[in-house]
């Protein structure tokens, strides 16, 4: 059975909540589709206003970033109770400008892993390797350290139904991307080590998006490759071209 394409867009930290939902007001007929799973995935103080901004459409909303703990002393953080109660439906978590700028690592990323899923909440779970990382020949091992430290302990059944972002860190925002084949055959070494940590059936199951100044220039030829099940759209998610992106074929 082919996977269902999944396209996300990471507002990160931009739109106040008025903004947010005229931004989705504009782009609710661009994103309609019925061939794609639609998300956004919106600051914090957003997510109540978008979630009503886009019922009765395709859209699903999402966080950009949850705790692993239900509740508690924790100032500043929100719970993924919090996050299901207002509508949410997906949560990024380990997305590289939490790693570098919020100390988030990879034992934290399998910790908010595993209380997505207790929640019913799909993690998008975030991996990529530096240009450095690149230049010395070790993205690969890289990225694998990083998906087998994620999914400890977490099922082949909830495995499945996860969502992997790879973004290679040195195209986030920079306007470089990655090859087609660059992207690629990353996409295809993570399905290989799911497939390692569980079977063929859950690395078939899971879908793999690329993130990284994805434009509607560039899905089309990503969003054809075998292993490469949607994006995860940053700057481009917050303009018009996103429609464009979403209706890629």
């Amino acid at each position: 059975m082919a996977r269902r394409k999944i396209i996300a867009g990471n507002w990160k930290m931009n739109m106040t909540p008025s903004e947010a939902v005229a931004l989705i007001e504009k782009l609710k007929p661009l994103v309609a589709t019925e061939n794609a799973d639609v998300v956004f995935c919106v600051p914090a103080i957003d997510i109540i206003p978008a979630v009503e901004a886009v019922k009765g459409t395709n859209i699903g909303i999402g966080a950009e970033n949850m705790y692993f703990e239900e509740k508690g002393a924790y100032t500043g953080e929100i719970s993924p109770a919090m996050l299901t109660d207002a509508g949410v439906k997906y949560v990024i978590i380990g997305h590289s400008e939490r790693r570098e700028y919020f100390a988030e690592t990879d034992e934290t990323v399998n910790k908010k892993v595993l209380k997505a899923f207790e929640h019913g909440l799909t993690p998008i779970i975030c991996c990529g390797e530096s240009l450095t990382q690149r230049e010395q020949g070790i993205t690969i091992d890289w990225i694998r350290q990083q998906i087998k430290i994620a999914f400890l302990n977490v099922t082949a059944e909830q495995a499945g139904k996860a969502v992997i972002a790879y973004e290679p860190i040195w195209a986030i925002g920079t306007g470089k991307v990655a090859t087609t084949e660059q992207a690629q055959e990353v996409c295809a070494a993570i399905r290989a080590c799911i497939a390692e940590i569980y079977d063929d059936a859950t690395a078939a199951a899971i879908r793999i998006q690329y993130g990284g100044s994805v434009s509607a220039a560039s899905a089309p030829e990503l969003f054809a490759q075998a292993d490469i099940d949607g994006g995860l759209v940053g700057g481009a998610s917050l303009k018009e071209d996103f429609g464009a992106i979403v209706n890629w074929q």
